[in-house]
C-alpha cells in the first residue's frame, strides 16, 4: 500500500516538473525568437509592455471561458474534445508577438484550472497548453517577418500542420501513455475507447492517426479561420496604443 502510494507520489511530481520544464522551454523559445526578430527588423519596442500585459490578461480570461466549452467529436473518443481557445491566443500573438500568445496558452491553463479543475489528472491541461503552443508559436513566429494577409493564411496554415504533426506524436509518445499511469486506466481500455468508435483504431499509433490528427486539423482549420475573419478589424484596436508611441518616437527623432 505504501510502496504504491510513494510510486503515484513520484508519478506525479515527475510530470509536474516535465509540465513546468515544457512551459519554460516555450516561454524561452518564444521570448529568444522574438528578440531576435525584433533586432533584425530594427523594433525597439519592449516585448511585454504595461499595456500589452493588460490585454494579455484579458484574452487569457476569454480564451479560460472559451476552453469550458467542449465540444465532442464522432471520430474521436469522449476524451478528446473541441474548444476554440486559440482563438484569442492566435489573435494576440498575431497582434504582439510570441510572447504574448504563449502567455495567454499558459494564463488560460491557469485560469481554467481555476474555475473547473482537471478531470484528466492534469495531462488534457498540460496536452492543451503544449500542442495549443506548437501552433501558436510557427504561427505568429512566420507572421512576424511579414505582416500581410497573406503571410497570416500561410502561417495559420502552417501552424495547423505543426500542430497535426507534434500532436500527433506527443500523444503517442507521452500523453496517452502517462494518462494511462496517473489516471489508473490500463492503455488497452484507452485504446478500446477509440476501437469503439472506429474499428480501424486498434493501437496507440492508430488511435492518433484515426483520432488525433483529424482532431488538431479541425481545430487549427476552424481557428484559423476565425481569426482571418475579425484580426483585421480588431488589430487597429489592440494596436492603437503600440502605432502612438512609435509616431511620437518618430517626430522626437526628428
Amino acid at each position: 500500500m505504501n510502496n504504491g502510494l510513494w510510486s503515484n507520489v513520484v508519478e506525479n511530481a515527475v510530470f509536474v516538473l516535465v509540465s513546468i520544464g515544457i512551459a519554460a522551454a516555450l516561454f524561452l523559445i518564444a521570448y529568444l525568437t522574438e528578440k531576435g526578430i525584433k533586432k533584425r527588423n530594427e523594433d525597439t519596442e519592449r516585448v511585454l509592455s504595461t499595456r500589452k500585459i493588460a490585454i494579455i490578461g484579458v484574452f487569457s480570461a476569454i480564451a479560460a471561458v472559451l476552453m469550458l466549452f467542449e465540444f465532442p467529436v464522432p471520430f474521436a473518443p469522449s476524451f478528446y474534445e473541441l474548444d476554440f481557445s486559440e482563438i484569442p491566443a492566435l489573435i494576440g500573438a498575431f497582434a504582439f508577438g510570441p510572447v504574448a500568445g504563449v502567455m495567454i496558452e499558459f494564463c488560460k491553463i491557469l485560469l481554467k484550472l481555476f474555475m473547473k479543475g482537471t478531470s484528466t489528472a492534469f495531462v488534457g491541461d498540460l496536452a492543451n497548453f503544449v500542442i495549443g503552443c506548437s501552433f501558436i508559436l510557427p504561427a505568429s513566429i512566420i507572421y512576424m517577418f511579414k505582416k500581410t494577409k497573406a503571410c497570416a493564411i500561410g502561417a495559420s496554415a502552417a501552424g495547423t500542420m505543426v500542430m497535426t504533426v507534434f500532436g500527433t506524436m506527443f500523444n503517442a509518445v507521452y500523453l496517452l501513455p502517462t494518462f494511462a499511469k496517473l489516471y489508473g486506466m490500463p492503455l488497452d481500455a484507452i485504446i478500446g475507447m477509440g476501437t469503439a468508435i472506429n474499428s480501424h483504431i486498434t493501437s496507440v499509433t492508430s488511435l492518433v492517426i484515426f483520432a488525433v490528427a483529424p482532431l488538431n486539423l479541425l481545430k487549427g482549420g476552424s481557428v484559423s479561420l476565425v481569426t482571418m475573419l475579425v484580426y483585421k478589424k480588431l488589430s487597429p484596436i489592440l494596436k492603437e496604443g503600440t502605432i502612438s508611441r512609435k509616431t511620437k518616437t518618430a517626430e522626437l527623432v526628428k
